[in-house]
């Protein structure tokens, strides 16, 4: 058996759709204060009003860094970082470059996720490394782990939610056996039940996004 606290404390609820509203973005924050989840992840331009509107709650203010393809420079996803950490965000979800990692150029992949990692860890700012697996084949998911490793960075993560196909249970175990112990893990895309969120939670995932945080929660509550 799980508890509510247990189930909530893994989620980021996820306000990242292009679409949304800032009165969507105000109520998405009100629905993660109500539920306690552990904290709201919204678009960059949306971390000011996110974090005034969670102020008064322990919900912790994420963005996303280079999103959805990784495929900015290293120097904006600096300047991205930068700007998301004075703005109010404590923790950044960051896209390592996709298309570099498929090429095979790993020290591109491991620079570029270095200069935001040491930037962001500077400041005391958890940074989750996303993965997008659904373009990836198992070797080149396991270097994108060795390289997070070596950075250590605080979690990897399975997808955008924007991909062909979100968290799968052999990608889960990959990563959880390639990722050194003390790096978490987080799955993103198609946790949408409580038992989902329970299968995930037993193959080692301490955080997972979610949009359906209101169905998961209430069968809990």
């Amino acid at each position: 058996m799980v508890t509510y606290e247990e189930i909530a404390s893994m989620i980021d609820h996820s306000l990242l759709n292009p679409t949304l509203t800032d009165v969507e973005i105000i109520e998405g924050c009100k629905i993660a204060m109500e539920y306690k989840v552990a904290s709201v992840c919204v678009r960059p331009s949306d971390v000011k009003l996110a974090k005034k509107t969670l102020e008064s709650s322990n919900v912790l203010t994420t963005t996303v860094i280079g999103f959805p393809h990784g495929t900015t420079t290293t120097s904006v996803k600096v300047f991205e970082a930068e700007e998301a950490i004075r703005n109010g965000a404590v923790e950044l979800d960051v896209v390592l470059n996709i298309g570099k990692l498929r090429s095979n150029n790993l020290e591109y992949v491991k620079e570029d996720l270095r200069a935001v990692t040491e930037l962001t860890h500077k400041h005391g700012i958890i940074v989750k490394v996303i993965f997008e697996n659904c373009y990836l084949d198992d070797s080149q998911k396991i270097n994108a782990c060795k390289i997070c490793n070596e950075l250590n960075v605080d979690y990897v993560k399975t997808s955008t939610g924007f991909g062909t196909v979100g968290a799968t249970d052999p990608d889960l175990k990959l990563m959880r056996k390639y990722a050194k112990p003390e790096i978490k893990i987080k799955a993103a895309g198609g946790v949408r039940t409580l038992e989902r969120a329970i299968e995930i939670k037993k193959l080692g995932c301490s955080r997972f996004g979610a949009t359906a945080t209101v169905g998961i929660l209430e069968r809990l509550k």
